[in-house]
């Protein structure tokens, strides 16, 4: 499943693909290059990430079951681990790079089925 992602009336994305399955959210963006097949991916539900067996840095946004932005993680290199924010319920992958510099924490997004 693809999703839509805007904030603030701007577009973040309309290609971010789905994990929902545990096999999906287990493998993630692991071992891969850049997707080329979507921009980036949301897991759903989680709570935390590594990035063990990645091979590009990821920006990432922790976001709430109401779909707050709950943190921002800009540029994690490969082979980290983030905290657990436990008021996160998905997270937002995306290569480095390509989160909008004014996206913050604190705002909500609309994500739409696409």
């Amino acid at each position: 499943m693809k999703l839509k992602i805007s904030y603030q009336g701007k577009l973040l994305s309309s290609n971010i693909k789905l994990a929902e399955s545990f096999g999906d959210r287990l493998i993630g963006l692991m071992f891969g290059e850049k997707p080329n097949d979507a921009d980036g991916l949301m897991i759903d539900p989680c709570r935390s990430i590594h990035t063990c067996f990645m091979k590009y840095s990821l920006d990432v946004v922790f976001i709430s079951s109401k779909n707050q932005v709950i943190k921002i993680i800009r540029d994690i290199r490969p082979w980290r681990m983030t905290w657990i924010y436990f008021r996160a319920n998905k997270t937002l992958e995306l290569p480095a790079g390509k989160l909008p510099s004014d996206l913050k924490e604190g705002e909500f997004l609309e994500i739409v089925n696409v």
